[in-house]
């Protein structure tokens, strides 16, 4: 196949890379609904945790169904099931309606997240497909970069937040007919034994177990800081929830640039030393959000969250592989299903906020994922 040939067909998946990125509209949309409606903060929090709750549920059985449709068709589906996520809103505004457009978002990033990747394997050589993936992720940061800023612009330019759904929805349909017209061949593989209990069974494996633990920690951070940010600058300068909302964009721009930061960090350092400076300047944002009350430090303070955060997934994951090299369909799908960790963390966060009533409650429960991020770093291989 011909690079122009390779170049077109890889496009379509770019923008669907691109479309990944929309589950990360739950941060500002949940800030948005919270307001809305006068939401507590636990209460609000069940929003994201609807969209992460799936990737216990369906990850598994995700992995089954793309050995049964195929990597494109998944894909496809997945566009479709978040084209209609993105249309539930319009159809009616209230809080049960978004818990379903949030349940359809989380359940197409689940078929995605399984099913994109090893779609590029079938376009792209064996040495280019890491740097491709990469830049996929980069792609998907992206779209989370853009997420808050397009909330807040047609809130403030138009006086309605929700008009980011058809614009977002418009994206994901593109990318649906796109790829669904685009002709990619995948390699026919024998049938896996892939199931839900082979990939609990290796959680009696210590480090399996451990890492799974760290991928809950890494997108607890992720979806937790999200959320959180424009709510800090709410309590801590009394911003409208506007400008509040371009907190999430600065820990997502600065998330962007981590990815392309760690594309070449990781090629010369080891995983377990870039690991180990990406989790200390977690620690270091986390203490400037809880103890100081200045704006530029909070700014700079989520700058570091998206920095560190940007690449402790790839990290976790590779090492889990590495270290169970006969079972990587197993091992993939459980790190896949530490994502419900998306779930959980919002969840203790909303009630750490509602009792201690501040933010820095909710931190604290970020404050203990990064402790326990500390404590993997000493069991990853050099």
């Amino acid at each position: 196949m011909t690079q122009k040939k390779i170049l077109l067909k890889l496009l379509p998946v770019m923008l669907a890379f691109f479309v990944m990125g929309f589950v990360d509209l739950v941060g500002a949309i949940t800030n948005f609904v919270k307001e809305d409606f006068h939401l507590s903060d636990s209460v609000a929090k069940i929003l994201p945790a609807m969209a992460f709750f799936w990737f216990f549920i369906l990850s598994v059985p995700t992995g089954l169904m793309v050995n049964r449709i195929g990597r494109r068709k998944t894909v496809v589906l997945s566009l479709i099931v978040t084209s209609l996520a993105l249309l539930t809103p319009m159809f009616g505004y209230n809080f049960p309606v978004m818990m379903i457009s949030f349940s359809l978002l989380g359940i197409g990033n689940t078929l995605i997240q399984v099913s994109i990747n090893p779609l590029i394997s079938n376009l792209i050589n064996e040495n280019k497909l890491a740097s491709t993936m990469t830049f996929g992720q980069f792609v998907k940061a992206l779209a989370s970069f853009l997420g808050p800023v397009v909330a807040t612009w047609t809130s403030v330019a138009f006086g309605d937040w929700k008009l980011l759904f058809p614009i977002f929805m418009t994206v994901s349909i593109l990318a649906t007919l796109w790829l669904g017209a685009t002709k990619i061949d995948e390699e026919k593989e024998p049938g896996s034994g892939l199931s839900f209990f082979s990939c609990i069974k290796l959680l009696g494996n210590g480090i399996i177990l451990l890492s799974f633990i760290g991928i809950m920690c890494h997108v607890g951070i992720d979806v937790g800081i999200n959320t959180t940010a424009p709510e800090i600058m709410k309590e801590y300068f009394g911003m409208s929830r506007e400008e509040a909302g371009f907190a999430s964009s600065i820990y997502f721009l600065f998330r962007l640039t981590g990815c392309l930061i760690g594309a070449f960090a990781l090629a010369r350092w080891s995983g377990r030393k870039f690991f180990v400076v990406s989790v200390l300047l977690m620690a270091i944002a986390i203490a400037g959000l809880i103890f100081f009350h200045n704006k530029e430090i909070v700014y700079i303070s989520i700058a570091l969250v998206g920095l560190g955060n940007a690449n402790i997934f790839p990290v976790i994951v590779s090492q889990a592989l590495f270290r169970m090299p006969g079972c990587k369909n197993e091992v993939s799908g459980l790190m896949i299903m530490g994502l419900v960790g998306g779930t959980v963390f919002p969840l203790l966060m909303g009630k750490a906020t509602d009792l201690a009533g501040t933010q820095a409650g909710g931190l604290t429960i970020l404050g203990i994922a990064v402790l326990y991020l500390f404590f993997l770093s000493s069991k990853l291989k050099k």
